[in-house]
């Protein structure tokens, strides 16, 4: 069985397109229409992956974003026809790990599922034999993928668990926007290097006591971010 994707567009045209393009490339999908649906059937999962297009009728896809959010740490694509970088940035503020505008080349939304779930099973090279790590009040296991702060359990993205895992990886080394990009995005985006800060931030937000004072995630400023080497 292949890995599950629930897809979630109010186009039928769309859905059978790129329904019947991923069944070719093995995935399992299902499909709703509307936000409300979409949630119904994501908590009836598990998934393995959302592709989620943004303007959808009954609760929009934002909303389905921040209700997925709030229980899992599943990868979700955006898929919108709104372009601009403010919308991008908001999508990816409420917890997205991707963004693709319409009109789409189905081939880019191949590589972007593939990318995702290949990065989503990945351990970062430095901490792969030490399988849960310890650092002050934070718990990481790098097999399960989960995270506990001071006993419990905190929902990240995929994204952010994978910064987190670079970070530990390297604690007390800088990284700048382009090596975090590089490394956590590879060629996957075409977009400009403040994603990675919204990233950070949400990721502080999530793990932080104080963001104006971190215990864990410091910035070097006009060089780029570290993790604290001091447990």
């Amino acid at each position: 069985m292949g890995r599950k994707i629930l897809l979630v567009d109010d186009e039928p045209l769309i859905v059978k397109g790129l329904k019947y393009t991923l069944q070719q490339e093995g995935y399992e999908i299902d499909s709703a229409l509307d936000g409300e649906e979409a949630l119904d059937m994501f908590f009836a999962g598990p998934y393995d992956l959302v592709l989620l297009d943004v303007m959808l009728p009954k609760l929009d896809g934002i909303a389905v974003c921040q209700r997925i959010r709030e229980h899992s740490s599943v990868p979700i694509i955006m898929l919108t026809a709104k372009g601009t970088d403010m919308d991008r940035i908001l999508g990816l503020e409420y917890g997205a790990d991707d963004y693709i505008p319409k009109p789409f080349n189905i081939l880019e939304v191949k590589a972007r599922i593939k990318a995702i779930l290949r990065r989503s099973t990945v351990m970062a090279p430095a901490v792969e034999e030490k399988r849960v790590i310890h650092v002050k009040d934070l718990e990481v296991n790098s097999v399960k993928r989960s995270v506990y702060l001071r006993g419990q359990e905190i929902s990240l993205t995929a994204k952010e668990f994978d910064l987190l895992l670079l970070f530990l990886s390297s604690r007390g080394k800088v990284f700048n926007r382009k090596q975090i990009l590089d490394t956590i995005w590879k060629n996957d985006y075409t977009g400009d290097d403040r994603t990675v800060d919204v990233h950070i931030r949400r990721l502080r937000e999530k793990i932080e006591k104080d963001t104006s004072q971190p215990e864990y995630i410091f910035t070097k400023w006009g060089v780029g971010y570290y993790f604290t080497d001091k447990d």
